[in-house]
């Protein structure tokens, strides 16, 4: 039976190709036929995924390949390409026996390349490196090979694992070759590769009589089934009424059920199946309160399977009840009680993200690895109808033996223009930011590789996209915790604060439009205590938005023309949390993203302010 099975990730950097590639892999399997519709990048299904294309969630699905000697059915799981999303990568790989590791022929590897690919390494997998892309204009697939082997060799790579096969490959184009000159017809050489090179599961001659054991990977709630658990079965066989516990990563007991559907990936679709046999990667529903990383198995087992070690949270976020003068207006989940829930939830089946209730039970401390990983789960409440209050993100620090405070670095690679590098390098040298390396990477461009606290490059991405005027590419992955690097400087402009509540009106936004950038437009509404725009000085200013123009019986020419706007400066969910300062709020709803300040009456902000000094 295991023979005829493998179990493989798809991993590389984001945009390298991942989701295009599995795409492909479908369509020229023919587990989906050549007449039927598939969405481009199928696997990415969530709304957020496909709106930003990127990956988000792992998801697993199968193909049969029966063009050997044999069928062989081969589970692919395509990963998330971001940092941020790398929790996702790092429970995946435990359940897989081989990687395909897709490197863009023309960027050469990148900062996840190395995050995905040490994981692997350290799991004992001996990767297929995927050079993709090679039909591009600026690709070099010869230095993505020799920037590649460098990698493997860095990151510590065995002999074997330095022994790795090249394929050349186009995943839009649907072909794959063992040649960069070759016949590039299809994407037969890829699975002749992955057959051949990627052992079948490990699994004892008599695993099928031993009692069932199962590490359950991922977690995701269905609203027929409840909470289904994904994973590898190590060994036994699982069937649809049998009785099975759960065991936490200590051996204790969670609970026992009688599970109600074992279920297979097919293709696209979930299928139930009859048995789960081991080296299998299947779905199991029946459970309610086991999670991910807890032991799926039959009532004699004791001990628990070791799960893999994850990174620690590098952000968090504080997320309280929506308590502004339009609270309760735009969404129908307001309750702390309802969003204590859905945190809970949500890391429930995410291990990358960590809730803690505040003191006075009222707030929410959610840690997370990044502004993005945040960002989209804020972005998927407000979706299903949640008000929030959000703090600014502040780094998760820990302490060493000696009492010395460490927080999180991260390693930032940059290709910018080469008339960039200059503003680029010393702006994020003023954050603290220390420079590792700056090389040529062809087409003009220039590589620079910075290691960085991860509080200097909170709210950095606007100012980079300003400082490179929109041309430059960043990426960045955790790299260690280290020594507290000291103060670093933060935003510069204060907030234009509206000092009254009503609709804001245009004539009173124009005149006000010296004063700095507007977040608002004509007609909107606003609240004492609201942030309306950014002032052009460092001090924070109240403004009145409702001031409406006076009528007088005195006309001129030229004084009743149409008063133009300048549009505003929209920020998005991200934008907005990473802008705000210490004691201001992004307050979010489904329809709206304001900021605020913390106190809405200017004299307790005053009085703040004065504690804070002291």
């Amino acid at each position: 039976m295991t023979e005829q099975l493998r179990n493989i990730a798809i991993i590389a950097h984001v945009d390298h190709g991942k989701t295009t590639l599995v795409d492909e892999m479908l369509r020229q399997s023919g587990t989906v036929q050549a007449h039927q519709d598939m969405a481009e990048r199928a696997m990415d299904s969530g709304d957020i995924e496909r709106e930003r294309g990127i990956t988000i969630l792992a998801k697993a699905t199968s193909v049969l390949w029966d063009k050997g000697e044999n069928p062989v059915r081969v589970n692919i799981v395509d990963t998330p390409g971001h940092a941020d999303f790398g929790g996702e990568v790092e429970r995946i790989l435990s359940m897989v026996d081989g990687c395909v590791l897709l490197i863009d022929a023309a960027e050469g590897p990148m900062p996840q390349t190395k995050f995905v690919l040490s994981k692997a390494l350290a799991l004992g997998l001996r990767p297929i490196v995927c050079l993709n892309k090679v039909d591009r204009p600026q690709a070099d697939p010869d230095a993505a090979l020799d920037a590649a082997f460098d990698l493997f060799a860095a990151l510590g790579a065995s002999d074997e694992q330095l022994d790795f096969p090249v394929l050349y490959a186009s995943g839009r184009d649907g072909w794959a070759d063992d040649e960069e000159e070759g016949k590039r017809e299809n994407l037969d050489p890829l699975f002749e590769r992955i057959i051949a090179h990627v052992p079948p599961p490990p699994v004892a001659d008599d695993a099928d009589e031993k009692p069932f054991r199962m590490l359950a990977t991922t977690l995701e709630a269905d609203s027929f089934l409840g909470r289904i658990l994904t994973g590898r079965v190590e060994q036994g066989i699982a069937k649809p009424g049998m009785t099975l516990k759960a065991l936490s990563a200590d051996g204790s007991e969670i609970e026992r059920v009688r599970i109600t559907k074992v279920l297979a990936f097919r293709g696209l679709a979930r299928q139930p199946i009859e048995e789960a046999r081991p080296g299998d990667i299947v779905a199991i529903a029946g459970y309610q309160k086991a999670s991910v990383a807890d032991t799926l198995c039959d009532l004699p087992v004791t001990e628990p399977l070791d799960a893999q070690p994850i990174d620690p949270p590098t952000l968090s976020i504080r997320v309280a009840p929506n308590d502004s003068p339009l609270a309760g207006r735009e969404g129908d989940k307001v309750q702390s009680r309802v969003i204590r829930e859905r945190l809970f939830r949500q890391a429930e089946g995410d291990v990358a993200i960590q809730v803690t209730e505040s003191a006075d039970g009222d707030a929410y401390e959610v840690a997370g690895r990044g502004e993005l990983q945040l960002g989209v789960l804020l972005e998927n409440m407000r979706r299903e109808g949640f008000e929030m209050a959000v703090s600014r993100p502040r780094v998760v620090t820990r302490k060493d033996e000696r009492g010395q405070v460490l927080e999180p670095i991260e390693e930032v690679t940059i290709d910018v223009d080469e008339e960039h590098t200059g503003a680029v390098i010393e702006t994020l040298t003023q954050r603290k930011a220390e420079l590792v390396e700056m090389k040529p990477s062809g087409g003009g461009k220039t590589r620079i590789i910075l290691h960085a606290p991860a509080r200097a490059l909170i709210g950095y991405h606007s100012q980079f996209l300003t400082d490179t005027r929109g041309s430059g590419v960043i990426n960045r992955a955790y790299l260690e915790h280290a020594p507290h690097k000291g103060q670093i400087e933060a935003r510069r402009n204060g907030a234009l604060i509206s000092n009254g509540d009503g609709d804001s009106v245009t004539y009173a936004l124009w005149n006000l439009e010296s004063r700095g950038i507007m977040f608002i437009g004509g007609g909107e509404k606003v609240y004492k205590g609201m942030i309306i725009g950014e002032n052009a000085k460092p001090d924070d200013l109240d403004v009145n938005p409702l001031k409406a123009k006076q009528l007088t019986n005195i006309r001129a020419a030229g004084k009743d023309e149409a008063v133009r706007l300048t549009p505003p400066k929209r920020l998005s969910l991200e934008e907005a949390i990473s802008y705000i300062g210490d004691d201001e709020l992004v307050e979010v709803t489904p329809q709206n993203i304001r900021l605020r300040k913390i106190e809405l009456e200017p004299h307790m902000r005053k009085r703040r302010a004065k504690e804070a000094a002291a």
